[in-house]
């Protein structure tokens, strides 16, 4: 782990601030390169228009939900950390309801599809946060419980997961949460040129994301329970994948007599 790879100047360079930035790269880089491959031009052109806002939206809802949902027990105590992004402490799933919210704006303005956006955003979106993993194991954020055992990950001090652990050995959440990413990048890449109505494709993908997600909760050290023992990121999965089943079956039930899309890449 290293959270700082130099300076430049007085100016620290962040390596939590360089993968973020490298996951909402490539993560776009996918999503256009797609687009083209399926000759959708024209949707591709909508979503370079909106990265710019998509990102700050992202940004906005991942640190609304850290702060507000996740550990307010902690933001509450030091509100000047509130807006210190660069400490790390940006959620997943709070990023992605900031940029679907963005979405819906966006395709109601230009009467566009946003199923069809969507599943185009899917395998870039879950590769990017396959990278934002990475992020946080850097940064010694988003980490697991102590194992019990001698094996484990012992994070170096400065970092957040030192200053609640100490020198135990934690459970490599974050780590396995990033290859749990990458299988579902593989299989969405592999669901991509089946026939599959408007919007399965995202819907599979965060419904997958979201189960492991779940999962991967009873390991995590930093996510205090509440409600049933559960944590805010295992009640914000089980209301996405419920939202997912129910969107499934709407879509399903409406499209009955519409021919599947078909996607052909080249």
């Amino acid at each position: 782990m290293l959270q700082f790879l130099g300076h430049i100047g007085p100016f620290p360079i962040r390596s939590y601030s360089l993968l973020f930035l490298l996951a909402f790269g490539l993560g776009a880089g996918v999503t256009i390169t797609l687009a083209k491959l399926q000759k959708k031009n024209e949707l591709a052109d909508h979503f370079m228009d909106m990265l710019v806002p998509l990102f700050l939206c992202a940004i906005l809802g991942s640190r609304f939900w850290q702060v507000f949902f996740f550990d307010w027990g902690f933001y509450s105590q030091h509100p000047g950390e509130i807006i210190a992004i660069w400490h790390g402490g940006l959620s997943i799933q709070g990023g992605i309801v900031g940029a679907i919210l963005y979405g819906l704006w966006y395709v109601r303005k230009h009467k566009i599809s946003f199923l069809e956006l969507a599943d185009l955003c899917a395998p870039g979106l879950i590769l990017g946060q396959s990278i934002g993993r990475d992020a946080n194991l850097m940064n010694g954020d988003a980490f697991g419980d102590p194992t019990g055992e001698n094996w484990g990950i012992i994070f170096p001090e400065g970092t957040n997961a030192r200053s609640t652990f100490g020198d135990k050995p934690l459970y490599p959440a974050e780590v396995w949460e990033g290859q749990m990413d990458v299988i579902i990048f593989a299989i969405v890449m592999i669901l991509l040129p089946r026939k599959l109505k408007r919007g399965y494709l995202f819907l599979i993908s965060n419904t997958l994301y979201n189960i492991g997600r779940f999962l991967l909760e009873m390991l995590r050290g930093d996510s205090p329970g509440f409600l049933f023992g559960w944590t805010a990121a295992q009640w914000t999965s089980v209301s996405v994948i419920t939202l997912c089943v129910i969107t499934a079956i709407i879509i399903y039930l409406k499209d009955k007599k519409t021919p599947p899309l078909e996607t052909t890449i080249i």
